[in-house]
């Protein structure tokens, strides 16, 4: 089952919770496969949130244009992990819209995903309701799909180009049965994300 959403925003209010992801990571240099496994938290922020507007500022845009945000938690493990591994983290995101449509846009972030600098991705929705990021670093490119399958699963892939290549695919469950934050304001068409 798949759901309907009407824009990005939407998108990224149904991903508020907690969840549980279940990743595998295929390393193409080394021909081997990983698995691991994270707790993800999403909270929802306001457009006017003191984070976004800073990491609009930051990123040379206008903080006006910020249509919402999420602040992200995450803690994982992977197979391969030594002693001392730490996979913790959190970020905050920042939606701009495109002028004619919600469904596509810029995404700002106060760090990327390969690398822990500020980062800047362009997004947009498939015509089954998909959000496609790429991320584009100085060594590499990031592209990752996210979907819903159902209000309480979300599926999530990625592949990255350049320095260090590989593919994943993480299936994400909500914990909880309650109703994701912001969702009311996402009801109507909408049934119902890393990540990051």
């Amino acid at each position: 089952m798949t759901l309907e959403i009407p824009d990005a925003l939407s998108f990224f209010r149904l991903s508020c919770g907690q969840w549980r992801s279940q990743r595998s990571v295929h390393h193409l240099l080394h021909r081997r496969a990983e698995a691991g496994g994270s707790l993800i938290v999403v909270d929802d922020l306001l457009p006017t949130d003191d984070r976004l507007v800073a990491m609009a500022r930051q990123h040379g845009q206008d903080p006006a244009r910020i249509i919402g945000g999420s602040h992200v938690r995450w803690s994982a493990n992977m197979a391969w992990d030594r002693d001392g591994d730490a996979h913790d983290g959190e970020t905050c995101f920042a939606l701009i819209a495109d002028a004619d449509a919600e469904r596509s846009g810029t995404l700002l972030r106060d760090q990327g995903y390969a690398e822990k600098a500020p980062a800047t991705s362009t997004f947009s929705m498939d015509d089954r309701d998909g959000l496609i990021l790429r991320t584009s670093y100085e060594m590499m490119t990031v592209w990752e799909r996210f979907s819903f399958n159902g209000p309480n699963v979300r599926v999530r892939s990625s592949t990255v180009e350049g320095l260090s290549n590989n593919a994943s695919f993480c299936v994400e469950t909500r914990l909880s049965d309650a109703a994701p934050r912001g969702a009311a304001s996402a009801s109507g068409p909408v049934n119902s994300l890393f990540g990051w």
